[in-house]
């Protein structure tokens, strides 16, 4: 294939529409704006969410109340049993578990160690949070946990 072979995809180019040019061409006179009204004039038209002035949607609807949703916290999660891939008592922190692939990536509050799963190695963990179930697992095979 060379460059001078390229052509567009079928349908992809229109030719745009061509207002007012004669009765014969469908948009001819009114350019297919209808007869009088405000959608008629030019620089007509309504602004977004105006409903012909009853009360619009975004002013009907109560705005009063609270969310805890934005102090939510976030952790990215690893299960104790996905950390039997790393070597007999090496370090385990956030930048390990990524380079392993059991993280995609760290969220804002950091790295919690869930307790699903059996431990086979002993580890030293350093996460942000810790379930009480991971922290058993962790210890009672002789691994270490650090809070971050």
């Amino acid at each position: 294939m060379y460059i001078h072979d390229l052509r567009n995809a079928e349908g992809e180019k229109q030719s745009k529409k061509r207002l007012g040019r004669g009765i014969g061409s469908g948009i001819g006179k009114t350019s297919g704006k209808g007869h009088k009204g405000q959608n008629a004039r030019s620089g007509g038209g309504v602004r977004p969410g105006f409903e012909g002035g009853q009360n619009p949607l975004y002013r009907r609807i109560p705005s009063k109340g609270f969310s805890n949703a934005k102090f939510k916290k976030v952790y990215s999660t690893v299960n104790v049993g996905a950390l039997n891939v790393f070597d007999a008592n090496s370090e385990v922190d956030a930048i390990s578990l990524l380079e392993k692939g059991l993280l995609s990536k760290i969220e804002k509050d950091g790295v919690k160690i869930l307790g699903n799963g059996e431990l086979k190695v002993a580890l030293k963990i350093k996460a942000n949070k810790f379930t009480n179930s991971a922290k058993e697992k962790i210890t009672a095979i002789g691994g270490t946990v650090e809070e971050a």
